[in-house]
């Protein structure tokens, strides 16, 4: 087993190191999703926690990881007996972004299971987490069939293995920490409320700290086991402030004046729910015990609305996730004033008296006097997010309110801020597909409803029981059977197909040239696409982003899952110059060969915005006309979105969905809410009556 790198060998990440040990005093804190740029030791931290967790006792031979002192009295490998306890060191159970619902929940032998009635069960990587930490590595990129199960074990502390009518139920609880890149996507809402804290995590931009970085990775990768030994001391020393944290948690008090400014500061940030509360009061509680304290202080308040609500504050899916720290500190102080115009004595009764007593932030003053320093005893860690990544913070909330360029004589070379976005109607591609999990177009998946069936390829997942009956029925007597039970074979399970939802491709092809750049009407463009972008992302879809201007075009964005990504850059995009829209189909059409061969499954559709125009170049409408038949031949889904405008219209757009075998729709027609026929899919749009239209 290789050596893990040290917990207190990591360079700064202090808010990062901080929500982990944090959950190590309390694991009641519900776990912690790190989210940040690629190599910044997001992975290195979650592993090097579960060496400062304490050991875990458990029952003697259980699969299950049962608490002696609580056996769980519905564990498969039950019922225990009394005694035979033992030790182990906490585990920490990685999910692989590709595991199998086999892998995650385990296995039932559904061949044993029909013809003996026993049941044979193998743990899976739920009960292997039980009493431990489960970590998610690129957790945005997981299935949604897995983040289902995840969020059920998460929500009943407990798992369920069910297959026609067998069942198997153990204990599952488990800190939930996950790691992500915000460019590659983001979490489903319901999974995003499950993780208790959040930390944004980036690369240092100080050169001593970088070089710093490096020389300890280094020196780890030659030597782990002597590098880890430099640190064994450090390592003793947190380990046993955690042990000493846990300790002291349950004589921490918890004031009725805390309690007021953490509702106070969840009220203020409208966050859904009461989650967000409970999950404050925990983690304020944990930083009072790590700090030594056994009261609740208000900078104890403060760090936890800074850990807790920016991923549960009402946002908008394109906003970035923060908390406005100017607000906070408002909030929190009208919540001490209020409770201490409350608390005295009626303050007319003798002002003299009142004026001696500057100092009411005692015991019961709500809070009490926030520490000045870092804290010298614990200069690894500093308790508070104080110094530059705070000055930052306070900077962040600027670039949400741009000024709306100048209408002036800038031209058409400058960005034009989006018009609102709005509900869509339904886009989808043709047919039945195979792709990933999502909610777009119709394709064969491991969920949804049930089609028909087939022989399994590899283990079998979804039992269709009357097709294995009827199979395994005309065989019974050539196989001896005898008694009441089915005499089974494997040759005789067949497997469900189902038919459920996937996610597309959604390729976006804009045109930024000068006869869409007046002002209006580009805002009102970038708001369609905006929408769409929305709607992808709720429907699970990659996205890319392809836009035309000038002499040619450009790939203004890889396909990609983050639809926040798509829709920064569409914010920022200019416009001006001529129309080569042969350029741009072009360019998208080549974007779709190399996706095809990345992943085949994924089907593309690809929606043109644009008023149908081309200019530059020798014969530009007729190069376009040839570029869009590829797309045709290919059998590509297409839509265009007629941004024409005015009261003389050429149709420029209709004939260029011609080409392409798709369809058009204009801005109006795109609404959900518009009378303007129901879009509900690409190929029942594509009728030569609609085109016509």
């Amino acid at each position: 087993m290789t050596t893990p790198y040290p917990f207190t060998a990591l360079v700064g990440q202090d808010d990062l190191r901080l929500a982990l040990l944090l959950n190590a005093v309390s694991p009641a804190v519900g776990g912690v999703l790190v989210r940040g740029e690629k190599g910044t030791a997001k992975s290195t931290a979650v592993r090097a926690l579960s060496a400062l967790l304490p050991e875990v006792p458990v029952v003697a031979g259980c699969r299950f990881s049962c608490d002696p002192a609580a056996a769980d009295p519905n564990c498969p490998d039950g019922p225990h007996e009394a005694g035979g306890a033992t030790a182990r060191p906490a585990r920490m159970v990685e999910l692989p972004v590709g595991a199998s619902e086999d892998r995650l929940v385990g296995a039932l032998d559904i061949e044993r299971a029909l013809a003996e009635g026993v049941k044979a069960f193998e743990p899976g990587l739920l009960a292997d987490a039980h009493r431990g930490i489960l970590y998610v590595d690129e957790v945005n990129l997981l299935h949604d069939h897995l983040v289902d199960l995840l969020l059920d074990a998460a929500a009943m502390g407990a798992s369920y293995v069910e297959r026609e009518g067998v069942s198997v139920r153990h204990a599952a609880r488990f800190l939930l920490v996950g790691t992500m890149n915000p460019e590659e996507g983001e979490l489903r809402p319901q999974l995003l409320d499950r993780f208790g804290l959040t930390v944004e995590v980036a690369a240092s931009r100080e050169t001593d700290q970088r070089v710093e970085v490096v020389r300890r990775r280094l020196a780890y990768d030659d030597d782990p086991e002597g590098f880890a030994g430099r640190f064994a001391e450090d390592e003793s020393a947190l380990r046993a402030r955690v042990a000493a944290a846990r300790a002291l948690l349950p004589q921490v008090v918890l004031g009725d004046a805390a309690l007021r400014q953490i509702a106070a500061t969840c009220a203020a940030f409208e966050v859904d729910g009461m989650r967000a509360d409970i999950v404050m009061a925990r983690t304020a509680t944990a930083l009072a015990a790590w700090e030594g304290r056994t009261d609740v202080q208000s900078e104890d308040v403060r760090q936890a609305a800074l850990l807790a609500l920016p991923h549960r504050r009402r946002r908008n899916p394109f906003d970035a996730p923060g908390l406005d720290e100017d607000k906070l500190d408002e909030t929190l102080e009208e919540a001490r004033e209020n409770e201490a115009s409350e608390e005295p004595e009626p303050p007319e009764s003798g002002s003299p008296d009142g004026d001696d007593d500057p100092d009411p932030d005692g015991p019961g003053g709500g809070g009490g006097q926030p520490p000045a320093g870092e804290g010298p005893d614990s200069p690894e860690l500093p308790s508070q997010n104080q110094g530059p990544e705070a000055e930052e913070s306070e900077e962040a909330p600027a670039p949400q309110e741009p000024a709306p360029a100048p209408g002036g004589a800038s031209g058409e070379q400058q960005a034009v801020r989006a018009a609102e976005p709005f509900r869509t109607k339904m886009l989808s591609v043709p047919g039945i597909g195979e792709g990933a999990a999502g909610r777009r177009s119709r394709a064969r998946t491991e969920h949804g409803r049930t089609t028909g069936s087939r022989r399994p390829r590899g283990a079998l997942t979804k039992l269709h029981l009357a097709a294995t009956v009827q199979a395994a029925a005309p065989h019974q007597k050539a196989r001896g059977r005898s008694g009441a039970g089915l005499v089974v074979r494997r040759d005789d399970l067949r497997q469900a197909t189902r038919e459920g939802r996937e996610g597309n491709l959604v390729l976006f092809v804009v045109d930024a040239s000068g006869s869409m750049a007046a002002r209006q009407r580009m805002s009102a463009v970038k708001g369609a696409v905006l929408s769409l972008l929305l709607d992808a992302y709720q429907r699970r879809d990659k996205v890319g982003l392809v836009t035309f201007r000038g002499k040619g075009a450009e790939v203004a964005l890889p396909p990609t899952s983050s639809v926040d990504a798509a829709a920064a850059r569409l914010e920022s995009l200019p416009t001006g110059g001529r129309t080569p829209l042969a350029e741009g189909l072009l360019k998208a059409h080549d974007v779709l060969r190399v996706e095809r061969l990345r992943d085949a499954a994924r089907r593309p559709l690809v929606v043109v915005v644009t008023d149908g125009r081309a200019t530059g170049g020798v014969e530009p409408v007729a190069r376009a006309g040839r570029a869009a038949r590829l797309f045709a031949a290919d059998g590509v889904a297409s839509v265009v979105v007629d941004c024409e405008s005015g009261y003389v219209r050429l149709g420029l757009a209709g004939q260029l969905a011609g080409e392409l075998g798709g369809t058009a729709v204009t801005l109006d027609e795109l609404r959900a809410d518009s009378i303007a026929g129901l879009v509900k899919d690409v190929q029942g749009m594509n009728s030569p009556s609609r085109r016509a239209a």
